[in-house]
């Protein structure tokens, strides 16, 4: 259980670690805030897509090793199932919207949402091996793309987990 989703107590005083807040009132607060973390992740996981779809199309991508094609087969596959785990929740709502599963539809858009930002970062980080293969060393590439995906592991892990342990201490 998250702690936003700690019920009031009964005396009517605050939770010490939530709000006091109905389970329809606390669905509609985490459905607004799940909303704008995906308007923002939507956005850069469709440009990086729309980058993606066109370098098929490009004079230089014919000569791009078995390797390489393989390596952007998976990218273009990654992004594509990032974007359909981004959008799922706006079509989630939209289609059970009405019937009163407000809090169980914010469950599960949270879901697909963390199943986009994993997506979204292999696709990332895949891409990146991609790119750095054709302007470096196959081995340069290889750390620099390890590097960049232990940043993205210290930026988009790293602080939730350091949380979570310290939040767990204080308790």
């Amino acid at each position: 259980m998250h702690d936003d989703d700690e019920a009031p107590r009964p005396d009517g005083r605050a939770a010490p670690y939530g709000r006091e807040e109905t389970r329809e009132e606390r669905a509609d607060r985490r459905w607004t805030e799940l909303l704008q973390e995906v308007r923002v992740t939507q956005t850069g996981m469709q440009i990086l897509f729309a980058f993606l779809l066109t370098v098929a199309f490009t004079p230089r991508f014919q000569s791009l090793s078995h390797a390489d094609r393989t390596i952007y087969v998976v990218t273009v596959l990654l992004g594509a199932a990032a974007n359909g785990a981004l959008i799922a929740p706006v079509s989630l709502h939209r289609i059970v919207t009405g019937r009163r599963l407000k809090p169980e539809t914010v469950h599960i858009a949270a879901r697909f949402t963390m199943a986009g930002l994993v997506l979204l970062l292999c696709t990332v980080v895949s891409a990146l091996l991609l790119i750095l293969r054709v302007v470096a060393a196959d081995v340069t590439a290889l750390w620099l793309t390890v590097a960049a995906l232990v940043w993205f592991a210290g930026c988009w892990i790293a602080p939730a987990v350091w949380l979570f342990h310290r939040h767990r201490n204080e308790r």
